[in-house]
């Protein structure tokens, strides 16, 4: 019998369990541990609240956890509660599919003003994270400014540009709907340091800017370059750039103001004890499509600057890190002998969901070659051993199931689930 540990249970983790389980079959005792009482990491709290198909993925990672060699080990911190030393001696493999949930530091001089918020943060606020439930951005000021030209930019502009009654359907939490109900926010900016050809949008998240109830994006014609040139890009990125041309050629007059501001370089945030300006800096690219200063300053009006430069994953000890790439040591995902890791703590935060899929099928064949039948370890029994002598009170997935269920039953009107915003109150709903 082959004993697994996956340290993680958003999609890199389930995709990874997945694969181990089609490719041992019965021979497999696989155990999915995660430090919250929730699983789907990435799929319940980074996916937008209005984006509820992709959200639905989580039935297909429901599927494999109800399985009888599957188990999910939620509230168990890798790190405090048990060791990567004392997982390797309990499993024939520990595979590490903690993501990258860490922001990149925005590394410029004010980047640490009250109203600078990362991503991370900000999507985890009005996802319901625990971490990130308490956080207040100052919504009270007319501007905001976003940096980045991804997805995500895209998704904290939609949230904070939507009505209330654009998020019906959506499990946006109670919390943040409430504050954006009263916000005063009339002009969005999206930075991004190249230019419109450069972009890592996605073509159905840049048209939904143009369907919104009150606000509609806006796109300096001069900023796009010649249309001739648009047949030399990738599809996909050809027809956002279509968006983008149509934005331009069409602007809409709404109440607010999605701008996007390409060539454009944040070098400072200002203001007295919190963000009320931003210092941007006009770029140009050079042969290699590098941006880089040109030497021409001007400035944004702003209350919150939230910052969508990426991710990275949080070390843990015991494990080799490369700081460089935010992301584990390792060889085609190979860390140690019985170490391995999938997804973005293997890549870095790139690819989409999907993505972790085949990454998940490869590692679960370097097992294979790696452990053969598998070396007579305790596994889950010696875990549960250890964690109870430690007093860790672990969540199964029918406990899961049971916070899922009193998250269903108290949603409002029109909402799929009203989620539990605080570990305690999920270890309750469970009974």
């Amino acid at each position: 019998m082959r004993h697994l540990a996956v340290i993680g249970s958003g999609p890199a983790g389930y995709y990874t369990a997945e694969a181990c389980q089609k490719l041992f079959g019965e021979n497999v005792r696989i155990d999915i541990i995660d430090r919250l009482p929730v699983p789907y990491g990435l799929i319940r709290f980074g996916v937008a609240p209005d984006h509820q198909s992709i959200k639905a993925v989580s039935r297909r990672y429901e599927a494999v956890a109800l399985t009888d060699n599957v188990r999910f080990v939620g509230n168990v911190l890798v790190g405090k509660d048990v060791s990567i030393n004392e997982l390797q001696h309990l499993y024939d493999a520990v595979i590490v599919a903690t993501g990258a949930p860490q922001d990149r530091p925005l590394g410029i001089p004010g980047g640490d003003l009250p109203g600078v918020i990362g991503s991370a943060a900000f999507v985890g606020w009005y996802n319901g994270h625990p971490e990130f439930a308490a956080l207040e951005p100052p919504l009270d000021g007319t501007g905001a400014v976003i940096i980045g030209n991804g997805n995500v930019a895209l998704d904290v502009a939609r949230i904070l540009a939507k009505t209330d009654r654009e998020f019906l359907g959506s499990d946006i939490v109670a919390h943040a709907l409430e504050r954006l109900k009263k916000s005063a926010l009339r002009h969005i900016t999206i930075l991004g340091r190249r230019g419109p050809h450069q972009i890592a949008m996605t073509t159905k998240e840049l048209g939904e800017l143009g369907h919104l109830e009150r606000a509609a994006p806006r796109v300096d014609s001069t900023d796009l370059p010649e249309e001739g040139a648009d047949a030399l890009l990738e599809p996909g990125v050809r027809k956002s750039v279509a968006h983008l041309r149509d934005f331009a050629a069409n602007p809409v007059a709404k109440p607010v103001t999605i701008e996007f501001d390409f060539y454009a370089m944040p070098v400072a945030i200002e203001g007295d004890g919190k963000v009320q300006r931003i210092i941007i800096e006009r770029t140009e690219l050079d042969d290699q499509l590098r941006s880089r200063g040109t030497g021409e300053h001007y400035s944004i009006d702003c209350s919150m600057v939230v910052s969508c430069i990426g991710y990275s994953t949080p070390p843990i000890e015991g494990v080799p890190y490369e700081h460089g790439r935010g992301r584990f040591a390792n060889d085609e995902g190979r860390i140690l002998p019985g170490l391995y890791c999938v997804g973005w703590a293997r890549r870095g935060p790139t690819g989409t969901i999907g993505t972790n899929r085949p990454d998940g099928y490869m590692i679960a064949d370097k097992i294979a070659e790696d452990i053969g039948e598998g070396g007579g370890k305790a596994g889950r029994s010696g875990l549960d051993a250890l964690l109870g002598a430690r007093g860790v009170e672990i969540v199964t997935f029918r406990d899961w199931q049971k916070i899922e269920q009193a998250e269903t039953q108290r949603a409002r009107d029109g909402a799929p689930r009203e989620k539990f915003v605080a570990i305690e109150e999920m270890i309750r709903a469970k009974g």
